[in-house]
């Protein structure tokens, strides 16, 4: 007898095939399969969960094989799949052969939750299997990716229960003892089955709806917050209108972070196979919660990640024996925000510059290697000096700052030129103005200019058939059918790059910006002034010591 089980690895997984026999000979397990410590002693952990959920065990030797057996399964993950397979050797329950189980066993019989569901559950439907035995805890998300049936246990009594349902028109599970069924998405979100709460049939797999996708209100803050900094503010514009990467610095206390963390307040909202994906990334991880508004809505809301910075390369970029997704992934879709990015480790900072361009991690192993998506948005917080002083004036006294010169290089070393270079916008910011107090606009006012930019985008990547997002995924060689910049135009911006010494990539960037003030703007032609707004973003910080821009 077998039940099917999944085992996450990078976005894909493996598909297991858990096989139990029961023959004749000293009473016992054995697990074959390259299972590691926390798969072999599920041995004790089944054996007394039959027992306290009254259940007899088998007195016979007992054999259970998990195939595919070249690949290294790890967790506790397959306790619940591998005691219905001794269940189902032993006659307890019916054949559950095209049925996928989950769940972890604790001594009580209580199935604990795990991660990846909706990868398994996704998985699971690719290769045709019918059905999914989750936790209780992780129904939501079997629920979201819409299999045709799919039940939550949160006790092996219940899994027993549901499992001896399996095949039938209906599942079964203890009213009061499972959460009610969750919208799923597609057009019959919210619709259950017969049977009551804790399980439901689904119609196949649909694309998602408004009913279980919601753009939360988070409480990011208000742009209205924070008096002054008018070009900080229009730069996070910019970059939120088109996925452009920005670094702001400054002194201290000038409201770079503060601006910072209300940037998601004015980001367009996901699309629903974006937010889709990226709930699957917050699965994999463990961490689907914070994708969740309520039970089985998944936010559209894109992500925010703001790590310390002595976060590890692990942390950052993903990895670790099963390879979970790091905060570059996390972020897919969103924003990666380093604040005070000097402080992070070099190796850390270099790393970012490959998944800036590519939008993918590649995480190498010895046996195989794993792509997980990284298509985010870098912003960058930092002090212009290691004193964070350069550029305060005193009257008496004259500059607050005593760094030398060479500390300031060293300070901005740190970061490197090859990133720098990879990033469109620059900031330099100092401490507003007392006298600055005029009413600011607010956040939902900015939003609307930036989703009328986004939504021009959508449509012109459309029409020519280009797979972005964003005007700053533009590749190289379509930025002349998406610019129509006019021919003095371009020659005047051509003989301004070789003024400013500006690298390819520096030109390329240029025309990005200048693309998405103009869709700030609602225009589809670009004109001279966004080519000049566009310069300034670029050309402030080539040289922190030349100052800072203004206000």
């Amino acid at each position: 007898m077998h039940v099917f089980s999944y085992i996450p690895y990078g976005m894909e997984g493996f598909i297991l095939k858990i096989e139990a026999d029961l023959r004749r000979g000293i009473p016992g397990i054995e697990i074959s399969g390259l299972a590691d410590n926390a798969i072999r002693e599920a041995r004790e952990r089944i054996r007394v969960a039959f027992r306290n959920s009254g259940f007899p065990f088998p007195q016979e030797r007992i054999v259970v094989n998990l195939a595919p057996a070249g690949v290294k399964k790890e967790g506790a993950a397959l306790d619940l799949p591998i005691a219905l397979a001794i269940m189902a050797a032993a006659g307890l329950v019916p054949p559950l052969e095209d049925l996928m189980v989950l769940g972890e066993l604790e001594l009580s019989g209580k199935v604990r939750p795990v991660r990846a569901v909706m990868a398994a559950v996704l998985a699971g439907m690719k290769t045709g299997l019918g059905g999914f035995l989750v936790p209780a805890e992780n129904l939501e998300e079997a629920a979201l990716a819409r299999p045709r049936w799919y039940a939550g246990a949160a006790t092996l009594e219940d899994a027993v229960h549901c499992a001896r349902q399996w095949g039938t028109e209906r599942c079964f599970s203890l009213p009061g003892k499972l959460p009610a069924p969750v919208p799923s998405y597609g057009s019959a979100a919210g619709k259950s089955s017969p049977a009551g709460p804790g399980c439901g049939s689904g119609g196949g797999n649909a694309l998602p709806g408004d009913r279980s996708l919601r753009q939360s209100s988070l409480g990011w803050g208000d742009f209205s917050d924070v008096r002054g900094q008018g070009r900080y503010k229009r730069a996070l514009e910019i970059a939120a209108a088109g996925g452009h990467h920005l670094v702001v610095y400054g002194p201290p206390g000038c409201g770079k972070t503060m601006l910072a963390f209300r940037l998601p307040s004015i980001m367009a909202p996901l699309l629903p196979e974006e937010a889709i994906e990226v709930f699957q990334l917050y699965n994999l991880s463990g961490q689907e919660r914070q994708r969740l508004v309520k039970e089985g809505v998944v936010s559209l809301d894109p992500p925010f990640r703001s790590p310390h910075h002595s976060a590890s390369m692990e942390g950052i970029l993903g990895g670790g024996r099963t390879v979970r997704p790091g905060e570059i992934s996390l972020s897919h879709y969103g924003v990666l925000f380093l604040d005070e990015a000097p402080e992070f480790a070099r190796p850390v900072l270099k790393a970012l510059r490959e998944p800036l361009e590519e939008g993918v991690i590649t995480i190498a192993r010895s046996e195989s290697s794993v792509q997980l998506p990284a298509q985010f948005q870098l912003l960058l917080a930092a002090n212009p000096c290691p004193c964070g002083k350069l550029g305060i004036e005193d009257p008496a006294v004259g500059s607050l700052c005593f760094c030398s010169e060479s500390e300031i290089q060293r300070h901005w070393q740190r970061l490197g030129s090859a990133l720098l270079d990879r990033i469109e916008l620059r900031v330099a910011v100092r401490p507003p103005s007392c006298v600055n107090s005029l009413e600011e606009e607010e956040s939902a006012v900015i939003q609307q200019r930036v989703m009328v930019a986004v939504q021009r985008q959508r449509e012109r990547f459309n029409r020519l058939g280009l797979p972005c997002r964003r005007n700053s995924r533009i590749p190289a060689g379509a930025l002349s059918k998406v610019m129509g910049l006019s021919l003095p135009l371009q020659e005047q911006l051509e003989n301004q790059a070789r003024d400013y010494h500006l690298s390819g990539r520096g030109f390329h960037g240029v025309l990005r910006l200048a693309r998405t003030i103009a869709d700030l703007a609602d225009r589809s032609e670009i004109r001279a002034e966004d080519v000049e707004e566009a310069l300034s973003y670029r050309l402030t910080g080539e040289d922190p010591l030349d100052g800072f821009g203004e206000e």
